[in-house]
C-alpha cells in the first residue's frame, strides 16, 4: 500500500482523536480497513468538535485527503463498499483484541501488550459508531476494557499485583483518553474497584459481537491481532480454550419451501446480514458461528421468520 501524506500537527481541539489517529497509522500495513475507519471516525469526530478555526480546517482537509486515497487504494474492498461488510469486520476485530486481553487478565498475565489491547479494543468500539448507535454490549464492553487498561496500568506502575478477572466497576466514573497506552502511560486516577456493580465479560448474551458467541474464557483465535509475547516457559492457569462444535443441521430446512411466503425488503437485509456475518467468522475459523448464521439466513427466507 502507497504511503499516506502526512498530516499537519494535532490542534489541540482534536486532543480526543488522537488515539484513534495513532491506531489508524498502527493498522496501516497491518489492517488497512482499521485504520480506514479510524480515520474515518477522527474526521467525523473533528468536524463536529471544530471545522471553521484555520488550524481546525487544514487538518481536517488533510484527512480528508488521507481518507480518499485510502479509499480509492481500497476501492475493490467489500469492507469499505458495503458498510454491513465494514461494521462486521471492525467488530471482530475488536472482539479478537478484547478476547486477547481478557484471556490474559483472566490468567493473571499482566504486561503492557495486554494493556494496549484492551485499550485498543474500546477505541475500536468508539469507531463503530460510524455505522450507528453501539449495543448495549458493545458499551459494556467499551467501559469495561477502558478500566481494566487504566487499573491494570497504574497497579503495575506502583508496584501493585492487579486483581485479575471480572472486577466491580463504577458505573458513574469514565476513564479519560488522554494518555498513550502502552507508550507512555495512562491516566494516575482510575476509577477504583467497587462492589457496587460487576461486569463479567463471559456473561454476555449469545450473538454479541455480529453473531460470534463467545463461550466464558474462551481464548482469542491464534491470529490474533495483538502481537503475542513470546512465551517465558513459565505455567499458568488459564482456561483452555473450549473445542469446537458445529452446530446440527435443523431439519425442517431440509424440507422448507418458500411457497407463498412473502418476503420484504427488510428481510432480505437481514439475511444479507446473517450471510455476511457467517463470511466473517469463517474468516477467524469459527465454523460454529458460521453455520448458525446460515441457518437464520436460510430460515428466514424459506419461512419468512427468524
Amino acid at each position: 500500500m502507497a504511503a499516506l501524506a502526512s498530516l499537519p500537527p494535532l490542534p489541540a481541539q482534536f486532543k480526543s482523536i488522537q488515539h484513534h489517529l495513532r491506531t489508524a497509522q498502527e493498522h496501516d500495513k497491518r489492517d488497512p480497513v482499521v485504520a480506514y475507519y479510524c480515520r474515518l471516525y477522527a474526521m467525523q469526530t473533528g468536524m463536529k468538535i471544530d471545522s471553521k478555526t484555520p488550524e481546525c480546517r487544514k487538518f481536517l482537509s488533510k484527512l480528508m485527503d488521507q481518507l480518499e486515497a485510502l479509499k480509492k487504494q481500497l476501492g475493490d474492498n467489500e469492507a469499505i463498499t458495503q458498510e454491513i461488510v465494514g461494521c462486521a469486520h471492525l467488530e471482530n476485530y475488536a472482539l479478537k483484541m478484547f478476547l486477547y486481553a481478557d484471556n490474559e487478565d483472566r490468567a493473571g498475565r499482566f504486561h503492557k501488550n495486554m494493556i494496549k489491547s484492551f485499550y485498543t479494543a474500546s477505541l475500536l468500539i468508539d469507531v463503530l459508531t460510524v455505522f450507528g448507535e453501539l449495543t448495549d454490549e458493545n458499551v459494556k464492553h467499551r467501559k469495561y476494557a477502558r478500566w481494566k487498561a487504566t487499573y491494570i496500568h497504574n497497579c503495575l506502575k506502583n508496584g501493585e499485583t492487579p486483581q485479575a478477572g471480572p472486577v466491580g466497576i463504577e458505573e458513574d466514573n469514565d476513564v479519560e483518553e488522554n494518555e498513550d497506552v502502552g507508550a507512555t502511560s495512562l491516566p494516575t486516577q482510575p476509577p477504583q474497584p467497587s462492589s457496587s456493580s460487576t461486569y463479567d465479560p463471559s456473561n454476555l448474551t449469545p450473538g454479541s459481537y455480529s453473531g460470534i458467541q463467545i463461550p466464558p474464557g474462551a481464548h482469542a483465535p491464534a491470529n490474533t491481532p495483538a502481537e503475542v509475547p513470546h512465551s517465558t516457559g513459565v505455567t499458568s492457569n488459564a482456561v483452555q480454550p473450549c473445542p469446537q462444535t458445529v452446530p446440527a443441521m435443523d431439519p425442517d430446512l431440509y424440507t422448507a419451501s418458500q411457497g407463498d411466503v412473502r418476503l420484504t425488503p427488510e428481510d432480505f437485509t437481514r439475511a444479507q446480514k446473517y450471510c455476511k456475518y457467517a463470511g466473517s467468522a469463517l474468516q477467524y475459523e469459527d465454523v460454529g458461528t458460521a453455520v448458525q448464521n446460515l441457518q437464520k439466513a436460510l430460515r428466514l427466507l424459506t419461512t419468512g421468520r427468524e
